[in-house]
């Protein structure tokens, strides 16, 4: 009977330490204690109305957030992911409102533009063996260059307008800007993508050939090159991967706001890293999680909004993520260092 006991108690403590080396643990614990502070402290958060204006927020910036993560296990950075949001909004308001392309046409073309700058920065990375901060902190520069010289050049303006009387412009509305209404509240279509988009990219990670290539091209290169994994394409595919959902981003605040900014996105990138990192990416790569990603999306989301409905200074927020940061930094490499004794 003791034996039998104690073989439930290690059985138990084995499961338990298990759930403990989940990369996005730490974050869920977070979530649920940032919510429940600010659902006490605030009379709003926590209500519909509320809780639509938050998760809206976290919707957007948790699908690049994602997106960048899957990068960050692959080992590699975009810091251009930010202006890829504009750049594609841009492109779409551009060629619909001032050439007369067809709204669909364009958001094709735009998708295209955006693979085409995520295949160039994975295929110098690749080929040049410059670190990815150095080479997508250029195409950052130069996707902000063109949203803003060369937009208004264009157009004479830095922001594209009347884009609801373009024609057909309800049926793209309808997919990336539309909403529902629950319980009172507002849920937008960006939360459903952030839904579908990080569980395709946990099915990608979890249940998949390509996502055991994205570990393995993260924590061991040399290993999995010589094992047979194709480094070079996947970490070209990753970066396409990471422009695609800047597109997804740019058309849906394009269609949820109507309007596009030249500066929109700019600076949000290390927004989504530091969602990643508190999610339980590591920094060296090869480590994470796509759902703590999104949770770290959530966590931010849910700050940036709380401390407005609790009537603080708003730059308290950037406070707030410089210890989240650090915090998640040392919490990660806990767990990864538990992680290594367990095996």
């Amino acid at each position: 009977m003791t034996s039998v006991a104690l073989d439930e108690r290690l059985a138990s403590k084995g499961l338990f330490g298990r759930v403990l080396t989940r990369p996005e643990v730490g974050a869920l614990v977070a979530a649920i204690a940032v919510f429940v502070f600010f659902a006490v402290v605030t009379d709003t958060f926590a209500t519909a109305s509320g809780a639509s204006t938050w998760l809206r927020s976290a919707s957007t910036i948790g699908i690049m957030a994602v997106a960048v993560a899957l990068l960050m296990i692959g080992g590699e950075f975009d810091l251009s992911a930010g202006a890829m949001t504009g750049f594609t909004g841009l492109a779409v308001g551009v060629m619909t409102t001032q050439w007369g392309l067809n709204i669909w046409a364009a958001m094709l073309v735009s998708l295209v533009l955006a693979l085409a700058v995520g295949f160039l920065n994975g295929l110098l990375v690749m080929r040049t063996g410059l670190p990815s901060f150095i080479v997508t902190l250029g195409t950052f520069f130069v996707l902000q260059g063109i949203d803003l010289a060369a937009v208004k050049a264009v157009i004479g303006q830095v922001a594209i307008q009347g884009m609801a009387n373009v024609p057909f412009y309800s049926q793209p509305h309808a997919v990336f800007g539309s909403a529902v209404t629950v319980a009172g509240g507002r849920v937008y279509a960006s939360v459903f993508w952030w839904i579908l988009v990080t569980a395709a990219a946990t099915w990608v990670l979890l249940k998949t050939r390509v996502g055991n290539w994205i570990f393995a091209v993260g924590g061991a290169q040399t290993s999995a090159r010589q094992v047979g994994v194709p480094v070079a394409r996947t970490k070209i595919a990753l970066f396409m991967t990471s422009a695609g959902a800047g597109w997804l981003v740019g058309m849906l605040l394009l269609f949820t706001t109507s309007t596009v900014q030249s500066n929109t996105g700019v600076g949000q990138e290390f927004i989504y890293i530091i969602c990643a990192v508190v999610g339980g990416c590591l920094l060296t790569g090869g480590y994470g999680s796509a759902v703590g990603a999104a949770l770290g999306a959530l966590i931010y989301g849910m700050t940036n909004q709380g401390i407005v409905y609790a009537g603080w200074d708003n730059n308290w927020l950037k406070a707030f993520l410089g210890v989240m940061l650090l915090g998640a930094v040392l919490l990660n490499e806990a767990v990864r260092r538990r992680a290594e004794r367990s095996r």
